[in-house]
C-alpha cells in the first residue's frame, strides 16, 4: 500500500489538483471499527451495530461503527467497492484533514497526494485562478463540521461514562452454527437507563442525548447482519 503524502494545501501548489469523491478503500480494507459522530448515529444504525471502545491509557470512550468481527476485518468491501449504502463521516472526508495550528486557534487544511482520488486529470477542481472552488468551500465546511462533531460526541460519551450507563459486553454471534464473541466492547446499559431517576431521564432529554442513546441501542441489531456477511465470504 502506498505511503501517505500529507501536504498542506496550497492555492498555487494545487493549483490544478482535483479530487473524486470516495473512500480510501485500500486502507479502509483492514478497519473493522470507525470513529463516528453523534449526529450521525441514526443513519449508521440502518447499516452498522455501534459500540464504544475504550483507550486503556487515558480511560476515554470512542463511539465506532463496526465493519467487521475481528481486527483487520471489512465486511463491506467487496471487490474493491464499499457495499454499504452510507459511509461515516470519518472516510468522506479523506483524502483531506484538517491540522490545529500548534500556537494559534485556526486549522489548516492538508491532502494526502498520494491519494488515488487525487489526480490533475478527473474530479472536482480545488482551485480556479487561484480562488477555492464552491466544491472545496463544502468540502472545509464538512471538516469543520465534522471536528465540531466530534467535539459533542466526545461530551456525549464522557456524560454516558460519568453517570456508569456505559457496560463492558461480549456480543455473541452465531455463524454458520459456530458461536463467535466480540470482546473489548461497550454498550448503554438498558437496565441503568431505565432505572434512571425522572430528573436525569429529563436531563438526558434536554441535552438532546435521548434520540443518540436510543439510535445506538437499535444498532446493536445490525450484529446479525455481520454474521450473515461474514457466512456468505466464508
Amino acid at each position: 500500500m502506498a505511503e501517505q503524502q500529507v501536504q498542506p494545501l496550497h492555492n498555487e501548489k494545487h493549483a490544478n489538483t482535483k479530487i473524486q469523491n470516495g473512500i480510501n478503500i485500500e486502507f479502509m480494507k483492514t478497519q473493522h471499527l470507525v470513529p463516528v459522530v453523534a449526529h450521525e448515529f441514526a443513519r449508521i444504525a440502518n447499516e452498522f451495530p455501534m459500540a464504544f471502545v475504550k483507550n486503556n491509557e487515558s480511560g476515554q470512550f470512542q463511539a465506532v461503527a463496526l465493519f467487521g468481527l475481528e481486527p483487520g476485518e471489512n465486511l463491506f468491501i467487496q471487490d474493491d467497492k464499499w457495499t454499504a449504502a452510507f459511509a461515516p463521516m470519518a472516510m468522506t472526508r479523506y483524502p483531506l484533514g484538517l491540522v490545529k495550528h500548534p500556537e494559534a486557534d485556526q486549522f489548516g487544511i492538508v491532502i494526502d497526494e498520494a491519494s488515488p482520488l487525487v489526480s490533475e486529470e478527473t474530479g472536482n477542481a480545488l482551485f480556479e485562478n487561484g480562488e477555492e472552488t464552491e466544491y472545496l468551500k463544502r468540502r472545509k465546511e464538512a471538516l469543520v463540521s465534522f471536528i465540531e462533531f466530534s467535539q459533542v460526541t466526545e461530551a456525549f460519551t464522557k456524560y454516558l461514562a460519568d453517570k456508569e450507563l456505559l457496560v463492558a459486553q461480549t456480543l455473541t454471534v452465531e455463524i454458520k452454527g459456530e458461536k463467535k464473541d466480540i470482546n473489548g466492547i461497550y454498550l448503554v446499559d438498558e437496565k441503568k437507563l431505565n432505572s434512571l431517576s425522572d430528573e436525569e431521564f429529563l436531563d438526558l432529554r434536554k441535552r438532546g442525548y435521548l434520540a443518540p442513546i436510543y439510535s445506538f441501542l437499535t444498532s446493536t441489531h445490525q450484529v446479525a447482519r455481520l454474521a450473515r456477511l461474514k457466512a456468505a465470504k466464508a
